[in-house]
């Protein structure tokens, strides 16, 4: 079987459906594949148990860490990718993300373009995926031509009650930029069921939802699922086709031009399986990178928290600078845990003690960024397995944002505060693998995610990112994606 199409797209997370929705607001044929399958409508979106404990959406696929261990990753093949399963948060990178910038334990570099390239195409992404957000509380946001879609999510009083304290603690909470379909005719209902579930009523703005459908609406694009992309054949300096399984079946994939988008991780680990396709700088999977993160609920025994949709407000105030001159992070609200989401880590605590607790208790992620190393890297072993290695860079600065998180948090009337480390299964933000610059002899692809070596090769998602900065990174892989195929010469054909 032969598929045809000006442009393939492989992958329909952040990177590929946006992709897909720039080029057919261009007018260009394209042909988005993704190996999963659309997700069903069933109670199951809306269980913790089936979600957290019986990771009902992850793949049933393991791949192994540094040491050889096994491990289930944080990926989900599905249409949509990952943005199915996310929080949702769509902040924009700061300024100085852009920029070489001294970190305790090395150095960010800076990356091809600046936030000024950009920021058009925030602008664009922040209407495609329905932003809401506030300007002027958050000391360190960035410079903006266009305001927030909408507006920001109104702070539940529990989370109102919580920004009072951390005022007075010393810190300036802000409004979270979320990505909902929360408006008078919107679909958002702000259930307790958004970050890391699977939204049943299409009000989360994720990938299939936001870009892909409208995509798909033009007549311009077209989906095959269940088809997962095996070889990139390279002839001549050109992809040449690509080759990919379908229930035991060989399937040909002939384009003008190939888009890869399949995650970090995936997409250097399918160039690797073909052969090292577009490795001539070596650095193919190379410079793994994912957020410094941890989770942590800070308790008060005394106050009871009935928030339903929590994940409303951050701080950043150490984001540029700690106070010893190199930056630390941000602290988000995450959604509101349940019992039996904390048993996914606190597997011997009884479930009633969990209940006691998560009843008492506001949960955050606190961030921070990882720095490029090569010796982090993604490889495929002798087994054909994807092994990860990768030991975590500027944990010293991760563990200063961790203490001045809980002095804040003590401040504000909490007396313990627990703490869930992210491990390597997490795939926290993933980024780094196909890192984007000028000099083809120190990057893999250039500005506009275009291989160096092979010209009609296209590799779109947070690979390209030089540095992981501290923010979530899909608004930017959006934003990239846009501004790829407005810049480049994706959209055009000899």
């Amino acid at each position: 079987m032969i598929l045809e199409t000006s442009v393939a797209i492989v992958g329909s997370g952040m990177g590929g459906a946006t992709t897909a929705y720039g080029l057919a607001q261009a007018g260009i044929d394209c042909l988005v594949i993704e190996r999963g399958d659309f997700v069903k409508k069933e109670d199951a979106n809306w269980s913790a148990r089936e979600i957290f404990i019986n990771q009902r959406y992850k793949p049933n696929e393991k791949w192994i860490d540094h040491k050889g261990r096994e491990f289930t990753p944080g990926v989900h093949y599905l249409v949509g990718g990952n943005t199915k399963v996310y929080g949702s948060s769509l902040p924009r990178f700061r300024e100085q993300d852009f920029l070489e910038t001294k970190h305790k334990e090395g150095i960010s570099p800076a990356w091809p373009f600046s936030y000024a390239d950009l920021e058009p195409y925030y602008c664009q992404a922040e209407q495609l995926y329905k932003v809401h957000g506030a300007t002027g509380e958050d000391p360190t946001e960035p410079h903006r031509s266009q305001p927030f879609p909408y507006p920001a999510l109104a702070h539940e009083k529990y989370i109102s009650n919580l920004a009072t304290k951390l005022t007075a603690a010393g810190v300036k909470p802000h409004s979270n930029a979320m990505g909902v379909d929360l408006k008078s005719d919107g679909k958002c209902i702000r259930c307790g069921t958004c970050d890391g579930f699977v939204c049943k009523l299409d009000a989360k703005s994720d990938a299939q939802t936001c870009a892909l459908e409208p995509a798909i609406k033009t007549g311009k694009v077209k989906l095959e699922t269940n088809l997962k992309v095996t070889k990139v054949v390279v002839k001549n300096g050109k992809v040449d086709h690509l080759l990919a399984q379908r229930e035991g079946l060989e399937v040909k994939i002939v384009a003008k031009k190939y888009v890869l988008s399949l995650g970090a991780v995936n997409t250097a680990a399918l160039l690797l399986r073909s052969g090292a396709v577009a490795n001539s700088s070596g650095l193919l999977g190379k410079n793994f990178m994912m957020h410094n993160n941890a989770h942590i609920a800070a308790f008060n025994v005394k106050s009871k928290n009935d928030v339903i949709f929590q994940k409303t407000l951050s701080f950043s105030d150490w984001y540029f600078d700690g106070g010893s001159g190199y930056p630390l992070g941000a602290v988000q609200l995450i959604g509101k845990v349940q019992p039996i989401m904390m048993k996914s880590y606190a597997t011997k605590v009884p479930l009633a003690i969990l209940k006691f607790i998560a009843d008492r208790s506001v949960e955050f992620v606190v961030m921070n960024e990882d720095l490029p190393d090569t010796s982090n890297r993604v490889e495929i072993n002798s087994n054909g397995m994807i092994q990860i290695y990768r030991k975590a860079v500027n944990t010293s600065a991760h563990r200063e944002l961790m203490q001045k998180t809980k002095k804040v948090l003590r401040k504000s009337g909490f007396q313990a505060i627990f703490v869930q480390p992210f491990d390597i299964s997490m795939n926290s933000h993933q980024c780094g693998t196909s890192v984007a610059g000028h000099d083809p002899k120190l990057s893999v692809v250039d500005q506009y995610c275009r291989t160096h070596d092979v010209e009609n090769l296209y590799l779109i998602d947070s690979g390209f990112f030089p540095s992981s900065a501290a923010m979530n990174p899909a608004l930017t892989i959006a934003a990239q994606a846009l501004r790829v195929v407005d810049k480049s010469g994706l959209k055009l054909f000899n």
